[in-house]
């Protein structure tokens, strides 16, 4: 059970994950959380830097799905200027947000990869349905309520996963 919460890579940003590195391993795709993973929760569009990131992933048709567990207005707000398609109310870790943003870019599992900053939802929700899971430290300190008592309960996991010798990165 506890490898379920682990991520095939982890990375310290998504500025990490280059598109030329993903086509070479045959991606296609990404899902991708939102909050403190793209940007700070409380942030409401896209840094200058990151619509690059967008652009280098489209330039190499690398399609990118936002699947987020926030409400609509948030998730619109942010990717409608950017145009990047987005699910909002997602409910991860439950894989039919996953499973739609697969349907939706037309890809098979073994083409995507998930990025995001949380074990409990993002990297749950996509080991459980076989993607590829790329865990990123979170761009902010800060979290909202909710996430702050999933935090604390990643750092319970995380500690377990180390004394299993299963993670082999620092905090």
């Amino acid at each position: 059970m506890l490898g379920k919460f682990l991520p095939n890579e982890h990375v310290k940003s998504i500025f990490d994950i280059k598109a030329e590195a993903l086509k070479e391993r045959g991606i296609k795709g990404i899902i991708t959380d939102l909050d403190n993973t793209l940007v700070e929760w409380d942030r409401p569009t896209a840094t200058p830097e990151l619509k690059e990131w967008f652009k280098s992933l489209l330039d190499s048709d690398i399609t990118v799905t936002i699947v987020s567990n926030n409400n609509k207005e948030r998730v619109e707000a942010f990717s409608a200027p950017i145009d990047v398609p987005f699910i909002f109310n997602a409910r991860k870790p439950m894989t039919i947000a996953f499973k739609k943003a697969l349907r939706s870019m037309n890809l098979k599992a073994e083409e995507v990869v998930v990025v995001g900053d949380q074990l409990l939802t993002d990297i749950l929700g996509g080991n459980r349905i076989g993607l590829h899971t790329i865990l990123v430290v979170p761009v902010a300190q800060t979290d909202g309520f909710v996430t702050r008592f999933n935090r604390k309960i990643e750092r319970s996991i995380l500690k377990k996963l180390k004394k299993k010798g299963m993670i082999h990165w620092e905090d």
